[in-house]
């Protein structure tokens, strides 16, 4: 079963077939055929399923509602609001087509790590181009490499390094003055008090606690059971203290 990040595919498509006229006297306007919306994404959607050699698979869409946002008003923020013409109308045809996940207040990130870690019995690959998703253990493929084993143990490691290295792309700042490489050194250096570890940078960064919590919320892809299904929320991230 392929667990497939489809606002990647959808975007890709809508974006495609967007056009802008321009009438002059600055006033542009812009249009797009739906159909060939469409025909897009299906060639893409094909092109997963023939390279995983899979014909069955679950199309993730991402809530309009996020819960990053109530936690950190800065989360995503800088990103275009307006989402290509004819990406929702798309959105909406899978969800009548498709087997399709969209929970409220959810990236589908998150929906795809639920789902992936929920039934571990069943063989799943993630289909994602983001790297957020190196933290969900499984098999994983990114479009573009050969597909990845990751362990329980390394997806954890890749969210506390993502933690203090931040995403520029999604609006959070993590640790000044730390990447990916020196959050991996870091790490590694600290392998049975990761946490305190962590903590200890932001503080000398003139930080707090607090900070490295809300940036490890932030980074953190949900997993079972980190999602109440029963009020339909996420179960913020807390650290085990060691």
């Amino acid at each position: 079963m392929l667990l497939i990040d489809s606002d990647f595919l959808a975007y890709k498509a809508a974006q495609a077939c967007e056009e802008g006229i321009d009438f002059g006297n600055d006033v542009i306007v812009a249009q797009s055929n739906f159909s060939n919306v469409l025909k897009i994404f299906e060639l893409e959607l094909k092109k997963v399923t023939k390279a995983m050699m899979e014909d069955e698979f679950i199309l993730y869409f991402s809530s309009p509602q996020n819960f990053r946002k109530e936690i950190y008003h800065g989360y995503k923020g800088h990103r275009l609001k307006r989402k290509p013409l004819g990406y929702r109308r798309l959105v909406n045809y899978c969800e009548k087509t498709y087997n399709f996940v969209c929970r409220k207040g959810l990236e589908a990130d998150d929906s795809i790590g639920i789902d992936a870690t929920n039934f571990p019995e069943y063989e799943t690959i993630i289909v994602s181009p983001d790297k957020d998703m190196r933290q969900i253990p499984g098999v994983l493929w990114n479009m573009t490499d050969d597909v990845e084993e990751i362990t329980k143990e390394q997806g954890d490691d890749w969210h506390l390094i993502q933690s203090l290295s931040g995403d520029p792309t999604d609006g959070y700042p993590g640790c000044p003055g730390i990447g990916i490489k020196r959050a991996t050194d870091l790490l590694k250096k600290n392998p049975d008090n990761k946490w305190a570890a962590i903590c200890k940078a932001f503080k000398e960064r003139g930080l707090s606690d607090d900070d490295a919590l809300l940036n490890a919320r932030l980074a953190k892809i949900l997993q079972h059971p980190d999602y109440d299904y029963d009020r339909e929320e996420p179960i913020l991230w807390t650290p085990v203290l060691q």
